[in-house]
C-alpha cells in the first residue's frame, strides 16, 4: 500500500471519531510539568486541531514546578501534607506571578496562525476568568493548608455561554472567595470537579508519567471506577502522587456523570490525536463500565460481523456464510464491541432435546488476540448455554483444536454430534465436546 493510500485509509477510519467527537464537551487538564517540556507545542497544535473539528474546550492548567521554581529563587521551602502545598500568604504572589505568567503564555500559543503548521487559520478565541469560587481547605488533623484551598462552585452558565460563541476557555488552578481571598487549588482536583459541573463528555489528563500505568511492562489501557481503588493500593509505592491523583479524580469525575476520563503522556508526540482518533488510544482510559462490551448481536452488527469473519473464511477457519444465513441466525450470536466496531463474535446454537449447544463462527479479530477476548467470549456463552439447561458444548474446529483443549474440550467422535446436525466430511473437522457444570 502507497503512502498515500494508507494515508486515505486512515482519513476514512478516522471520519466516526470526527463525527462521533464534534460539538462534544472535554476538559484538558494540563500539569506544570506538560507546560514546560518541549513537546508542548505539538499539544498546543493538537488542541488547536480538536478546536477546528468542532469540540468544545476547557483548559484547566497546573503549575507545581513553576512555583516551586519561583518560591526556591526565594529561599523558601514548601512544606507539602497529602500531596497538597501548605501555602502560606507570603507565597501567594509568587503562586499568581507563575499562573499569570503561564496564562499569557497559553493565550499567545493558542493565538498563533503560523503558515505550514496546524495553527495556520486557527483564529481561536481564548476566555479566561473568575468561573471558579473557592473556600479554605482548612485545618485537618492538626495541619493548617493556610490558602490551599478546594471548590466551593464553578460558574457554569458563564462557561457554557463562552463555549457557545466557539471560545476555548482557560483556567488556572485558582480560586476566589466573596471575602476577596485567593486560593491556590489542585489542578487535578478543580479539572476533575468542573468537568462533572459542566457536564463534560470526557476530561484528560497530561499528567509526567502516565507510562507507569504497567503492568507486567504493558500499559494498562482501561480501568473501570469499581477496580481504580484497588489499583491505587496496590500501586501506592509505584506511582507517583499526582498519578494517583489523577486516577482518583478520574474516578470522581465518571461517577458524577463524565463519561470517559483519559490519562495520557504529555511527552508523547500526538498522545492527544492518538487517544481520540484511533480505536485504541495511547493511554488509559478510565470509565464507569468496562469499555469492550459483549451483547447480544444486533440487525445493524450484521456488516461488522461479515468484514470480521471473511478473512478467517478465506483461511479455512470458519465455514463460509452469506448474509442472508448470518441474518437469520443473528439471535444465536454474541458479539464483543469495541468503539462501536466488531472485534469478535461467536454463536450459540442449542439442541434442547440433547441438552447441548454448537459454538460456531467463533472469531477474534487479529489485532486483538492473545488478550484473553477468545476467554471471555467462552465464558459468556458458556453462561448462556447453563441458563438454557444444556450441559454440555461441542465445536468442529480445523485450525484451533489446541485451544479449545487448554479449554477443557476433548476429542470426540462426529458420531456423537446432537440431532440432525451432519459432518462435513470434506471439512475433515475435529470435533471436541466440553461438559458444563
Amino acid at each position: 500500500m502507497s503512502e498515500l493510500q494508507e494515508w486515505v485509509s486512515w482519513f476514512r477510519k478516522t471520519s466516526p471519531y470526527i463525527n462521533a467527537l464534534r460539538h462534544q464537551l472535554v476538559v484538558i487538564a494540563l500539569s506544570g510539568e506538560a507546560l514546560k517540556d518541549k513537546n508542548f507545542s505539538n499539544i498546543i497544535h493538537d488542541i488547536s486541531i480538536l478546536h477546528s473539528l468542532g469540540i468544545r474546550l476547557v483548559l484547566v492548567f497546573g503549575a507545581r514546578p513553576q512555583i516551586d521554581e519561583a518560591l526556591l529563587k526565594q529561599n523558601i521551602d514548601c512544606v507539602f501534607h497529602d500531596n497538597l502545598r501548605i501555602t502560606k500568604p507570603e507565597y501567594m504572589p509568587s503562586i499568581l506571578a507563575a499562573y499569570g505568567a503561564l496564562r499569557s503564555e497559553l493565550e499567545a500559543k493558542l493565538s498563533m496562525g503560523v503558515i505550514n503548521s496546524p495553527m495556520q487559520g486557527a483564529k481561536i478565541n481564548v476566555v479566561s476568568g473568575n468561573f471558579v469560587m473557592a473556600k479554605p481547605h482548612g485545618v485537618i488533623q492538626g495541619v493548617d493548608f493556610g490558602l490551599t484551598g478546594q471548590v466551593r462552585k464553578i460558574d457554569v452558565a458563564s462557561i457554557h455561554h463562552h463555549l457557545q460563541s466557539h471560545s476555548v476557555v482557560l483556567i488556572p488552578a485558582t480560586g476566589y472567595s466573596v471575602s476577596g481571598d485567593v486560593f491556590s487549588l489542585a489542578y487535578e482536583e478543580l479539572a476533575g470537579e468542573l468537568a462533572a459541573q459542566i457536564s463534560a463528555d470526557k476530561i484528560i489528563f497530561f499528567g509526567s508519567d502516565s507510562d507507569l500505568m504497567k503492568q507486567q511492562g504493558k500499559l494498562i489501557k482501561q480501568v473501570t471506577v469499581k477496580n481504580i481503588n484497588n489499583l491505587v493500593d496496590q500501586a501506592s509505592n509505584e506511582y507517583s502522587a499526582c498519578l494517583l491523583s489523577q486516577l482518583l479524580s478520574s474516578a470522581k469525575a465518571c461517577e458524577k456523570g463524565v463519561k470517559r476520563a483519559h490519562i495520557l503522556n504529555y511527552m508523547h508526540n500526538g498522545a492527544l490525536l492518538e487517544e481520540l482518533f484511533t480505536r485504541d488510544g495511547s493511554g488509559t482510559m478510565v470509565s464507569v463500565d468496562n469499555y469492550d462490551q459483549i451483547r447480544p448481536a444486533r440487525l445493524e452488527d450484521t456488516n461488522g460481523i461479515l468484514e470480521l469473519i471473511r478473512p478467517l473464511e478465506e483461511q479455512g477457519y470458519l465455514v463460509r456464510r452469506s448474509r442472508e444465513l448470518l441474518e437469520t441466525e443473528l439471535d444465536y450470536y454474541f458479539v464483543e464491541v469495541r468503539d462501536n466496531a466488531i472485534i469478535a463474535c461467536v454463536g450459540l446454537y442449542p439442541f434442547p432435546e440433547e441438552q447441548s449447544g454448537e459454538l460456531s463462527c467463533f472469531a477474534v479479530d487479529a489485532e486483538y488476540r492473545n488478550c484473553g477476548r477468545g476467554d471471555r467470549l467462552l465464558d459468556v456463552v458458556s453462561e448462556r448455554a447453563r441458563n438454557q439447561n444444556l450441559k454440555k458444548l461441542f465445536v468442529l474446529t480445523t485450525k484451533t483444536e489446541h485451544w479449545f483443549k487448554e479449554r477443557g474440550f476433548e476429542l470426540t467422535s462426529e458420531q456423537n454430534l446432537p440431532g440432525d446436525r451432519n459432518y462435513n466430511k470434506s471439512r475433515n473437522a475435529k470435533v471436541l465436546v466440553k461438559e458444563l457444570y
